[in-house]
């Protein structure tokens, strides 16, 4: 195995898509990929995963038990898949492949912020897995809606400490001149201060400002890789990252 990477995101982020194009990208350059849905509560997937949580957890069957609503189960789901983590690594293993691809729960503090989620990534994917950030280009296309979504990327990569990307998916949806800002604001962050200090005054701006001087001082900005799931655009910047940071940068051998 080379590596395992875990896309985590916003609810309608387009995990699920970007996990399926980057899966049909990696298939069609005869790279040997599988994908592990991890998400419970998922009533349909653009992909036909290799290895599915929904066939370990059941949020019918949590419901009926602990007599509760579909968001109260799809808490107790998320905590209880860390007791069929040795399963669903004995499940992995069996495939041998070279990349592993984890699509995460809709919601992101499903599996962000329980405590459980932690576990699960090191055990699943040890010392050799990083995360994918999906940022949403409807929210990131303005300045203060960028800076709240670093936020949420710095956050999540806080607690599990694991190397990470921002992915701008969809971009195939947004006007030009709000992509264009975007790749300003990803490549240089004094444009996006200088697009920040323009907002109109108020304690959300002021806001803003003080979070991205405390995340410029923490080094959390990372450059956005643009992504298009339905023009199958951007997955060859992901998989040589992924190369350089587990493999040095040498290409995977085809199968």
């Amino acid at each position: 195995m080379i590596a395992n990477l875990f896309v985590v995101g916003p609810a309608g982020s387009g995990k699920s898509t970007f996990t399926a194009a980057f899966r049909e990208w990696m298939l069609k350059n005869e790279y040997d990929t599988i994908v592990v849905n991890l998400d419970p509560g998922a009533d349909a997937l653009p992909y036909n995963p290799d290895i599915d949580v929904r066939d370990i957890v059941d949020l019918g069957d949590i419901m009926a038990e602990y007599g509760l609503g579909p968001n109260g189960a799809q808490i107790v789901a998320a905590d209880l898949m860390a007791n069929y983590v040795e399963d669903i690594k004995r499940d992995v293993d069996s495939y041998d492949s070279d990349y592993v691809i984890y699509d995460t729960a809709g919601q992101l503090e499903l599996f962000a912020f329980r405590a459980s989620s932690e576990f699960i990534v090191d055990f699943l994917g040890e010392d050799r897995s990083m995360l994918a950030f999906m940022f949403d280009p409807s929210l990131a296309k303005t300045p203060t809606g960028f800076v709240s979504l670093l936020l949420l990327s710095a956050t999540v990569h806080f607690r599990f400490y694991k190397p990470y990307i921002n992915v701008l998916t969809k971009v195939d949806i947004i006007e030009d001149e709000d992509l264009q800002n975007i790749a300003n604001w990803s490549e240089n962050w004094d444009m996006l201060y200088n697009s920040l200090i323009k907002d109109k005054a108020g304690m959300h701006k002021e806001l803003n400002i003080e979070l991205f001087k405390a995340m410029e001082k923490m080094d959390v900005f990372r450059k956005l890789i643009p992504t298009s799931s339905r023009m199958i655009y951007g997955y060859e910047d992901i998989y040589s990252i992924l190369q350089m940071q587990f493999a040095g940068g040498e290409d995977l051998e085809k199968r």
